[in-house]
């Protein structure tokens, strides 16, 4: 059986599963050519470990009784995606509105800042910059200057985006 046919099937069996929970969605099904399956689930409020648990048993139960892959040779992950998985779906930019996040654009160049807003095309980030302003022109070159920060807004369409990353600021 190819990788798409089982993706489909295993999509297919979790959207089942999360039916009964509207709040929680797919994310993602990633399989390693040693039958390592790896599914990411989110939730508008995220996902608990015991409810990723609960999908995980009830999943690898059906897939043992179906026989999906012969003499149970296969491993099954639920998870969430984490910090360290880009945003895929529309409905993450929304559920991580107010975070900060790096952004590599198709053309390569990088913009890092505060996501405020999401529309259906397009997305809006905030980013702080650090500008030397002047105090007294009397002094030394270098001294007598303070940092100002201004706010730089950017609207950026989703088409153009290649990856978008949550960034954990302290």
């Amino acid at each position: 059986m190819s990788n798409d046919i089982i993706i489909q099937t295993l999509t297919e069996k979790i959207q089942a599963l999360i039916s009964t929970d509207p709040d929680v969605f797919l994310v993602e099904i990633k399989i390693k050519p040693t039958n390592n399956i790896k599914i990411y689930l989110d939730g508008d409020q995220g996902v608990s470990i015991e409810r990723l648990v609960q999908f995980n048993r009830r999943l690898y139960k059906q897939l043992e009784e179906e026989d999906l892959f012969p003499g149970g040779d296969f491993s099954l992950e639920v998870s969430s995606p984490g910090v360290d998985e880009p945003l895929k779906l529309h409905r993450q930019y929304i559920k991580n509105c107010g975070r900060f996040v790096e952004i590599i654009l198709n053309d390569g160049t990088k913009k890092e800042g505060k996501l405020v807003t999401v529309n259906n095309d397009v997305i809006t980030v905030e980013e702080q910059k650090a500008r030397l302003t002047g105090k007294n022109k009397n002094k030394e070159v270098g001294q007598g200057k303070e940092k100002k920060l201004e706010t730089v807004t950017h609207t950026v369409a989703l088409i153009d985006i290649k990856t978008t990353k949550i960034q954990i600021k302290f």
